[in-house]
């Protein structure tokens, strides 16, 4: 069984990190695919304050390292994926193409502007992914 979370660093996200985790270690033979993906829209900004190409990923690393060491601590196997472009199109493609059964988002994430004038990444996530999606708040 395949348990996909998508993370962007807000506290949402590592709530959905910390619930998938929890689901994880209660079910056996599980993958969990941390999913990051680097918007295009952000990854300019942040290049442009960032000094170097080294920073960025140290930033990367920052959103990433805790959700692994919880997994770590709870035994669970976890691997990160990162996908480059528009966060709500690639997490839709990565988890339908992989087949994934469940996937856990944050109900609201970094950019929250944008989202009352789009509307939220985990909305459009949930009305075009084959699994069954928690959204957790």
């Amino acid at each position: 069984m395949k348990i996909a979370v998508a993370i962007d660093g807000s506290e949402n996200a590592m709530r959905a990190a910390k619930h998938a985790i929890m689901l994880a270690e209660y079910l056996p033979k599980v993958t969990l695919e941390i999913i990051y993906v680097q918007d295009y829209n952000k990854a300019k900004d942040e290049r442009l304050l960032s000094q170097s190409p080294e920073s960025l990923s140290l930033k990367r690393e920052q959103k990433l390292h805790p959700i692994l060491a919880m997994a770590k601590e709870a035994a669970v196997d976890a691997k990160v994926i990162i996908l480059k472009g528009n966060p709500s199109q690639e997490i839709i493609q990565y988890v339908n193409e992989k087949k994934i059964d469940k996937l856990v988002i944050g109900s609201r994430g970094l950019n929250t502007i944008q989202e009352m004038v789009l509307g939220s990444v985990s909305h459009k996530v949930m009305k075009h992914v084959d699994c069954p999606v928690t959204v957790v708040k």
